[in-house]
């Protein structure tokens, strides 16, 4: 088994409410994520997936779709707290949806993890996103 991971960063705004009394007034963070990948078997170049098709994806979703918004109004958000976990489950879902898409079938995604300080982080292992649909 192999694994690749590929970080990068991105500003954010959001409010939580019934979490703590900080946390429910309007405040960003300059988030840290790190994409994790795992496979079993090398291509004919040696490699598990290109370093630069993951970063593709995983730039897509975070500076395409995070970066510099107000998570609360977003979409995907709609009716749940945009919460470091939650945000680690999307951008894990949304990743997966563009490798299975692209040059990288056959590789996983194993964890996302969102750092919203450089003390705090929530991990997302996305066991189940693609073990069942790949079998």
């Amino acid at each position: 088994m192999f694994e690749l991971k590929v970080k990068t960063r991105f500003a954010g705004a959001h409010r939580l409410t019934m979490v703590g009394q900080k946390c429910e007034n309007l405040h960003g963070h300059n988030w840290h994520i790190e994409v994790c990948v795992i496979g079993e078997k090398l291509n004919s170049a040696g490699v598990l997936a290109d370093f630069g098709d993951i970063k593709k994806a995983v730039r897509e979703i975070v500076k395409g779709e995070l970066d510099h918004k107000f998570l609360n109004d977003l979409k995907m958000f709609e009716g749940v707290q945009p919460t470091s976990e939650r945000i680690a489950v999307y951008i894990a879902h949304r990743v997966q949806d563009l490798l299975d898409q692209g040059q990288s079938k056959g590789v996983n995604v194993s964890k996302v993890m969102a750092w919203e300080s450089d003390d705090a982080c929530a991990t997302y292992f996305p066991e189940s996103i693609n073990r069942s649909s790949k079998e």
